[in-house]
């Protein structure tokens, strides 16, 4: 049982119990009056009535933060009920703020260090990839070749294929490489590796239609993390695209303009629908978190499909008085 029903039960029975004497032995006629009857009734359910109004509103900030409460997701940060009521219930509220603040912050720090960290070992593993894997694989790739020179011409068909197979997995090593460390965006910045990025999805069957809008080497320019955690939720989106939506062609805009990066990915697959959020969607919400963007995914407007957005706000520029 509600706290709310709780006290109007037991004010409810105390007002009933006086009502009930005045109409018994606390009287002030005997036998009791219809008129006397009546107004004791009439008494007794606008007491009622008042005591119901007043612990409605005096409860009701209980209710905002119990909902507030069942609804918190620290990946959407900023729900909080006002701190309103009585003395007790804003300590209450505020306790709660100040409790859902903390854990945001702690979670903001943790994931900070456990993706600072992943980047660092896909650094790792692409660098490895590509010196370790990829120079055996070339090295494979030229004896072949010298094999294929001296081997008998009923052999060279079988070599040419061995030489074919070996050539496509050096290919798919370096693009595995690419993708966990793209170093066209150390060296020619954010434009230059989303299309990067989608130049690489054909392969996929997705056709990617890549557009950069309005100055992306002006500045203030975004710095390398902001860049790379745009640089990943188009990556991420375009994989969903892909992989999850059965989507046939993808659009993916960067749009700069009055001091605010837009990157907006959309697609023509079967949309999310009524489907909880997977691993992915809440990866780039976490990304998104570490350097204050905001992150939308929903349907398109008017057409089938998913829409990804992620509003960043670029750095203001300090200038001396």
């Amino acid at each position: 049982m509600s706290l709310f029903w709780r006290i109007f039960l037991l004010n409810a029975a105390v007002l009933m119990v006086a009502a009930v004497l005045l109409l018994g032995p606390v009287t002030v006629s005997t036998p009791v009056r219809p008129g006397e009857a009546l107004a004791v009734v009439i008494g007794l359910v606008v007491m009622l009535v008042v005591s119901a109004v007043v612990l409605r509103i005096g409860l009701a900030p209980l209710g905002r933060l119990s909902r507030a409460m069942a609804t918190a997701d620290l990946l959407r940060p900023g729900n909080r009920p006002p701190v309103t009521g009585p003395a007790e219930m804003a300590d209450l509220i505020g306790t709660y703020h100040t409790m859902l603040d903390r854990l945001e912050h702690d979670r903001a720090s943790s994931t900070a260090r456990v993706l600072s960290a992943q980047e660092d070992e896909r650094h790792r593993i692409a660098q490895e990839l590509h010196d370790e894997v990829g120079q055996t694989l070339t090295v494979v790739l030229l004896q072949l070749k010298r094999v294929a020179d001296r081997a008998p011409a009923d052999l060279r068909e079988e070599v040419a294929l061995a030489q074919e197979a070996t050539r496509g997995t050096l290919d798919e090593i370096r693009r595995i490489a690419r993708r966990l460390r793209p170093g066209v965006l150390d060296e020619l910045g954010l434009a230059s590796a989303l299309r990067a990025l989608g130049a690489e999805f054909p392969d996929h069957g997705v056709a990617v239609r890549t557009r950069v809008a309005g100055a992306p080497r002006t500045a203030p320019a975004l710095d390398h993390d902001t860049e790379l955690v745009v640089y990943r939720v188009a990556q991420e989106a375009l994989t969903n695209a892909a992989r999850h939506a059965r989507a046939r062609e993808v659009t993916l805009e960067l749009r700069r303009a009055g001091g605010r990066t837009e990157l907006v990915v959309t697609d023509d697959g079967r949309g999310i629908g009524e489907a909880a959020e997977g691993a992915g969607i809440r990866g780039m919400r976490e990304r998104a978190l570490l350097i204050g963007a905001e992150l939308t995914v929903g349907p398109r407007t008017g057409a089938p499909g998913t829409e990804v957005r992620l509003h960043v706000r670029e750095p203001v520029e300090e200038t001396d008085p």
